[in-house]
Formats: structure tokens, C-alpha cells, sequence
């Protein structure tokens, strides 16, 4: 059987066809496609669509087909994806070291992208889209809204009061701390790792009872009654989870809460997806259910666990929309190959999201168990 051959025959398992009419469907402009992706994987795949190999009218709904036949794990692993795992369980991928790659390679690439990506908090997380009535918060019409409606929610799980002194474990451009001091009155230190992000969001907050340190989690100091942390550990690593549930204990009051709003796989792995650790998050890794609990055990009471991972499909889609309308402005700054690199990332990440690969989290602690229960918001 040819190497095109193969890959139909895989493809046709998720209703996927090479030159086909469906908008799904793969069209290829090199026929060593086939050979590369057999050989290199999810690696390749992303590479070739970089080159210009392959596309697709609707490249969100393609990986959402790929992902929900599963698709992925009927290729055979190579032997260097193999030893990247290996060598992923081995070493501390997320140590001090190399704690601020991440802020370089990913959030250093330049501000003028998330600011015509994202809503005009420059919220990089999951909006919420579709809250309860319970909540007291209203549908969500566009992303500005969505985004919102997320920080209201966590201000509103936190129990949020004027006074209060809120850590947030990686504040990106400081939209959380301005909203919660604006909102709600508290005081607030945010830490990153990304020297444009801190510069950015001292800027941002000027005028209010907000400190922004470039710091890793690990060298925090002082007594917060609240800490959050949203979208960042999935920086941390499964080597250093225990660590990071120890940081918060020390650092959050006996009566204190912790929310931590987190991206999450259905599997415990040590490792990412390739494509993604060689061009979009190094380092990175999607904690499971399984490693969280096992990270917060016997050190932090497990209040409340929401799921809205299906919103965000939605978000990520406003991402591109934005990102594709906007393009031609940052165009010659960013050339041809990381348009395709971006919009790659951002469907490829929607479609798993829709086929419900990876999911959002929002997980309430609490040192010694919230006397009387714990009021649960949606």
C-alpha cells in the first residue's frame, strides 16, 4: 500500500478525504505529504501545513473529525517522538532555569499580535459564554463580553471583598488585577515571566493598589487572602505540581481561597503535542484531572470543579476571526509562514477543544474546608 494510500485509508475513518468537497476535507499541493506526516507525525503535519503543502477550507472542523475518531493514535509513534517523551519524564522541562522561555518564545512576540487578537482586557484564557441565571451574569453577545463575564465569575467564586490583598499566579498583561481592583476594591500583586507583559501591565494598572513583578512562581513571598492563577499551569510541568500547590499553601491565609482556572487533557502524559513545544508553548505540558488531585493531596480541599471547556471552541474562533480581520496590518512584520503557523495553532486547538480532547477548568481550594460548604457559582 502507497504512503497516500495509508493516509486515506486513515483519514476515511473520520469521514475525511484527500482532495475532497467537503470543507473538512485535506487539499494537497505536495505529494510528499504523505510520506513526511508517516514519518514525522503530528510534527510533520504542522510543518507541511507551515510549507504550504496541504490545507483546508475549515482546518478547525478537520482536527475536531481527526480527534473524535482518534485518529491520532492509529499512527504509529516514530522513535524520536518516543524519546521526547521518555526524555520529558526524565528531566524538569518547567525548572528555574528555564522558567522564562516560555515568556520570550510565546508572550514576548510582540503585543501589537494580542492586541488585535484579543478582547480589549487582553484576557489570553477561556471567555465565558454561557453562564447560568444562577450566576447573576448575563449571555455573552460578543468576546468582550465573554471575557468579562469570566472575570466577574472568578471574582464572584472568590468572594471577592474591598481589602482584600489577591495574589495572581501569572497576570499576562494585567487584566485580572485591574477588573478585581476596579470591580471590587481589593489590593493586588500580579507575577510573569514575560518582560513585555509585566512592562505592558504596570502601564495598564497605573494609579491603582497593584504591583506587577517579572518573578516566577517559586520565589513568591507575603500573605494574600486570595490567590488565583489563570492559564498558567500549564507552564508548570508534572514534575513540579506538588511544588506549585506547596507555593500556594504557603502564601494563602488559613481561611483563604484559590482558584485555579487551568487547560486539561483526558490523560495523564509528561509531554506535548510536538508541533506545539517546537512553535508555540516550550515547555509546556496539559495537566489530567488525576495529576491535580494527586498535586493537592492532603494539602488543599477540593471545593468546587467546573467545567466549560466547550466554550472554549468559541473563544478561540473570536481569537481567529480577530486575528485573520486585523492580519494585513502586521502582515510585513510576520510574514506568510506565521500567519499559517498562527491560524494553524488556533482551529487546530478549537477543533480539540470541540471534540472534547482537552477541557477548561475551574477548581475552587481551600486550606481547611469552607466551614458550613461552599457556595458553587455558574
Amino acid at each position: 500500500m502507497s504512503n497516500k494510500d495509508t493516509i486515506q485509508k486513515t483519514l476515511s475513518l473520520g469521514d475525511i478525504k484527500i482532495n475532497g468537497a467537503h470543507p473538512w476535507d485535506i487539499q494537497v499541493h505536495n505529494e510528499r505529504l504523505y510520506g513526511r506526516v508517516l514519518a514525522q507525525g503530528s510534527l510533520g503535519l504542522g510543518e507541511s501545513y507551515m510549507d504550504g503543502w496541504w490545507d483546508s477550507e475549515k482546518l478547525d472542523e478537520f482536527f475536531n473529525k481527526i480527534l473524535r475518531a482518534c485518529l491520532d493514535k492509529k499512527v504509529k509513534l516514530n522513535a524520536k517522538v518516543i524519546l521526547n517523551a521518555l526524555y520529558a519524564r526524565l528531566v524538569n522541562l518547567q525548572s528555574v532555569k528555564r522558567a522564562f522561555q516560555i515568556g520570550a518564545k510565546h508572550y514576548g512576540i510582540g503585543n501589537d499580535l494580542f492586541e488585535r487578537m484579543l478582547d480589549s482586557r487582553l484576557a489570553y484564557s477561556c471567555g465565558y459564554w454561557n453562564p447560568s441565571a444562577s450566576s447573576g451574569l448575563k449571555r455573552s453577545a460578543n468576546l468582550d463580553e465573554a471575557q468579562e463575564n469570566k472575570l466577574d465569575l472568578i471574582c464572584k467564586k472568590l468572594g471577592l471583598k474591598k481589602g482584600m490583598k489577591i495574589l495572581d499566579i501569572g497576570c499576562g498583561w494585567g487584566g485580572f488585577v485591574k477588573f478585581a481592583a476596579e470591580r471590587y476594591g481589593v489590593e493586588a500583586v500580579g507575577i510573569t515571566v514575560s518582560k513585555e507583559q509585566a512592562e505592558f501591565a504596570k502601564k495598564k494598572c497605573q494609579g491603582l493598589p497593584i504591583e506587577i513583578k517579572l518573578q516566577d512562581y517559586r520565589s513568591v513571598s507575603g500573605v494574600f487572602d486570595r490567590v488565583i492563577s489563570v492559564g498558567m499551569i500549564e507552564h508548570v510541568g508534572h514534575k513540579n505540581y506538588r511544588t506549585y500547590m506547596r507555593v500556594v499553601e504557603r502564601v494563602l491565609k488559613d481561611d483563604g481561597l484559590f482558584l485555579l482556572h487551568a487547560i486539561g487533557k483526558d490523560e495523564s502524559v509528561a509531554s506535548t503535542n510536538p508541533w506545539i513545544e517546537k512553535y508555540i508553548f516550550p515547555n509546556s505540558m496539559l495537566p489530567s484531572s488525576a495529576q491535580l488531585t494527586l498535586a493537592f493531596d492532603m494539602i488543599f480541599v477540593m471545593e468546587d470543579w467546573h467545567n466549560f471547556g466547550h466554550d472554549y471552541d468559541r473563544t478561540l474562533m473570536a481569537w481567529f476571526e480577530n486575528f485573520n480581520k486585523t492580519w494585513s496590518e502586521i502582515a510585513e512584520k510576520y510574514g506568510e509562514r506565521f500567519y499559517r503557523m498562527w491560524k494553524y495553532y488556533l482551529l487546530s486547538c478549537a477543533g480539540a477543544f470541540r471534540a472534547r480532547k482537552i477541557q477548561l477548568w475551574q477548581i475552587v481550594l481551600s486550606k481547611n474546608g469552607v466551614p458550613g460548604g461552599y457556595t458553587s457559582i455558574r
